[in-house]
């Protein structure tokens, strides 16, 4: 295994003119909320979308790139991840703008709670939704991501994209191919910005419903742990939260990795987890559900990176 700064100075004479920061052997525990795992080869952050096109343009075919947001929903594992891990900042992929009565242009290092405050200044419903979703709209976009009935498929016009070449391309909301937490993309795009879609509401009513949804969180969520939201996808027809716990595994320990009491969907760091507890208790949970119910259960938190 190349160590990232090695691999940086085989590249530094083609990315030579990236405007970004390249940083080599980066900790990704520090930028995901499980706050595990080991380094990125070489973490990028690209200054804007030309900055990002030419990075992908110089960067050589066969080293691996992946895109990570804010974290929230991703597990790395020990041995770190190879190649390069592009992170969009929000310098350069942060815009939140209005357009016309009812639209915003976004980009894709958006909070999705900013999102959301950005609608209710604007007196735009639809979007409180994303007032409880911990990530980021790049995240929210791959993911179709979602909560209260309301989907981020329900909100999309259009998403431009480059792929691993460079190469600039906007896909319409049929193209994203949304179904129940994914989009048919191709997974090498990234996204860097989107136009969204909702309706003129009073202010009032997008507050009140914004305060109703993150009420809502507090009382069922473990919200204030180190944890990356639902673990699993909602089988169709059940609620994973009570597949999970009528297999008895509320509360279920690995290590220092533990299926919340308050939300056994909900998988937490309770102090010096490793991502080996973490992913191994979210497959004792599968096993175990499995076994009761007969039903398997599928990962939402996304798992990445070579294994220890």
């Amino acid at each position: 295994m190349v160590s990232g700064k090695i691999l940086l100075d085989s590249l530094a004479v083609n990315l030579g003119a990236i405007r970004g920061r390249l940083m080599p052997d980066a900790s990704m525990a520090k930028v995901t909320w499980f706050q595990v795992g080991g380094p990125a080869d070489i973490l990028f952050q690209p200054a804007d979308e030309e900055d990002l096109a030419q990075f992908l343009q110089q960067l050589p075919q066969e080293i691996p790139v992946m895109v990570v947001g804010v974290g929230s929903n991703l597990l790395v594992r020990e041995g770190g991840i190879e190649g390069v891990v592009i992170r969009l900042s929000a310098r350069g992929f942060g815009q939140v703008e209005v357009e016309g009565d009812n639209r915003f242009r976004v980009g894709a290092a958006v909070p999705d709670k900013k999102l959301a405050a950005a609608a209710l200044d604007a007196g735009i419903g639809g979007f409180e939704f994303y007032h409880g979703i911990p990530g980021g709209v790049g995240g929210a976009l791959r993911m179709n991501a979602g909560a209260n009935g309301v989907e981020t498929t329900n909100r999309v016009v259009e998403v431009t994209a480059f792929d691993r070449a460079g190469n600039r391309h906007l896909l319409s909301h049929k193209q994203m191919g949304y179904t129940y937490r994914h989009s048919q993309a191709a997974a090498d795009l990234i996204f860097t910005s989107a136009v969204f879609t909702g309706e003129r509401a009073d202010r009032i009513a997008i507050q009140k419903a914004m305060e109703e949804v993150q009420i809502h969180r507090e009382s069922v969520q473990p919200i204030r742990e180190k944890t990356g939201g639902s673990t699993f996808k909602n089988p169709p027809g059940h609620s994973a939260w009570k597949l999970i716990d009528e297999a008895g595994m509320r509360g279920f320990m690995v290590g220092k990795a533990q299926m919340s009491e308050m939300h056994c969907n909900f998988m937490i760091n309770t102090g010096g987890a490793s991502a080996t507890d973490l992913e191994t208790l979210g497959e004792k949970v599968r096993e175990r559900v499995l076994e009761n119910s007969g039903i398997g259960l599928e990962w939402e938190i996304k798992r990445i990176g070579r294994k220890a």
